[in-house]
């Protein structure tokens, strides 16, 4: 009996809540079952006192929810009407609205081909100042523009009077001849704080040299190799005048021929291009320039020593003509045709020497230009060559066979054409020198002749 009645409190506690069971948890824990009871009992009848004051509660307020629910029909109601009449509003603003865009678009006319053009040429002038010189003492002046450029709607007077003034400010500086300072990024990277002469919008220049504008980073970078000694004279004396004119040379491209001038090639680098056999060529024009000179010095002391043998009495033995005299006068008693032969001898051994390696700068002007020709077919083989593996695309793949071609045959004519003018200089250097010896020594015959003539008119 007693397990049944443990078993029936256990359960009314379960099913009375948490709240009574907690309240009930707060006592005293119960000494025996018959105090568990009770407050079982006690627990339940304040929950059943709680329920039935709710329930009154519940009852009391209806009235009072029924007049707040037919408030709210009422609020609903009226609300109902009021967005009927806005959306009949709307409906009525949103014709008017596209009829008045329709007027708009119509009064506006070519105006609004007009500022789509201003918008065009605000992106135009945005470029022009981007790669303009002058941006490297006024940065961001494109920047100013660029809600102009982007702009969906009419511009205003103050976006049109910038773009004036940006254009203004343009043509203004692009005939300045200012000096300022700025970062420069040099050849070998650095960027300096450097002092900077801007002539307009075509040129600047720094500390002796030329400078570009790289719109990539938008700012002054130092040419990697300079125009020649003739055109960098110009800038050291621009950086030191004051006032007055001087000489110095305007790209009016802006950098672009600069920048071709300075990508022609010197002589060096034309050599270069010639390859092996330029360079044969140029080594044989050098032995044969300083054989050459070596042999129109040698000449050209005869000369003079043959000249100063004629005007004088005593034979020297150190120039052509003397060793000629000497001949005679060691063979004063031969009969002149024997002597003559004497003298022919003499005379040919002079002219062995006189026309020493002549023969030599004969050959190199004959061979010069046949290899140039040379030069002229290997290059245009290794053109062929190029086109037949990827075409004529790419003229820079030709470029080398081209420049081999060229270039061989220009050095071949400039290493043979000095070379047969002073071959025809020397050959008619020591033909003088071989006259005066042939005249001189046919006098001598002749003399010998007339005396042996003379002698057998008299033994007859």
């Amino acid at each position: 009996m007693k397990v049944i009645v443990t078993a029936t409190a256990f359960f009314i506690c379960f099913q009375l809540g948490g709240t009574t069971w907690a309240q009930a948890g707060k006592k005293a824990s119960p000494a025996s079952l018959d105090q568990l009871l009770q407050q079982v009992r006690k627990g339940y009848r304040s929950q059943s006192e709680e329920d039935k004051q709710r329930e009154r509660e519940f009852t009391a307020d209806k009235s009072k929810q029924q007049a707040l629910l037919k408030k709210a029909r009422a609020t609903m109601a009226r609300e109902q009407k009021r967005g009927e009449k806005m959306e009949k509003e709307f409906d009525r603003n949103e014709a008017l609205m596209a009829q008045l865009e329709e007027t708009l678009r119509l009064r506006l006319g070519n105006m609004g081909e007009l500022f789509g053009v201003i918008r065009q040429v605000a992106g135009d002038v945005r470029n022009q100042v981007d790669s303009s010189m002058v941006s490297a003492q006024f940065p961001g002046r494109g920047d100013k523009i660029i809600p102009l450029t982007q702009s969906k709607v009419l511009p205003s007077v103050k976006q049109l009077e910038l773009l004036w003034y940006t254009m203004q400010h343009e043509m203004t500086e692009s005939g300045k001849i200012v000096r300022f300072k700025t970062g420069v990024v040099t050849a070998a990277g650095v960027e300096e704080e450097l002092d900077v002469i801007r002539l307009g919008v075509f040129i600047a220049v720094t500390q002796g040299k030329y400078l570009k504008w790289e719109i990539d980073v938008s700012k002054l970078v130092e040419l990697a190799r300079q125009p020649p000694d003739r055109m960098l004279g110009g800038v050291a004396e621009l950086e030191t005048a004051k006032e007055g004119y001087v000489r110095f040379a305007v790209d009016p491209s802006r950098g672009q021929i600069l920048g071709l001038l300075v990508l022609t090639p010197d002589f060096v680098e034309r050599v270069q291009l010639g390859g092996t056999i330029g360079y044969i060529i140029m080594i044989l024009g050098a032995v044969t320039a300083l054989l050459t000179l070596i042999r129109m010095l040698v000449l050209l002391f005869v000369s003079i020593k043959v000249g100063s043998q004629r005007k004088s009495k005593e034979i020297k033995k150190n120039n052509p003509l003397g060793r000629i005299l000497s001949v005679y006068q060691e063979n004063t008693k031969l009969d002149s045709e024997t002597l003559e032969r004497k003298m022919d001898e003499a005379i040919l051994r002079e002219s062995a020497r006189l026309e020493r390696f002549l023969w030599a700068v004969k050959i190199v002007s004959v061979v010069a230009p046949l290899l140039g020709l040379l030069g002229t077919v290997t290059g245009m083989i290794q053109t062929f060559q190029a086109i037949t593996l990827f075409g004529t695309g790419d003229p820079k793949l030709m470029a080398d066979g081209i420049s081999v071609a060229l270039v061989t045959t220009m050095l071949g004519l400039i290493v043979a054409i000095p070379l047969v003018l002073l071959h025809s200089w020397l050959k008619s250097m020591s033909r003088r020198v071989m006259d005066v010896l042939e005249e001189q020594s046919a006098g001598i015959v002749a003399r010998r002749a007339e005396q042996e003539k003379a002698c057998d008119t008299a033994a007859d």
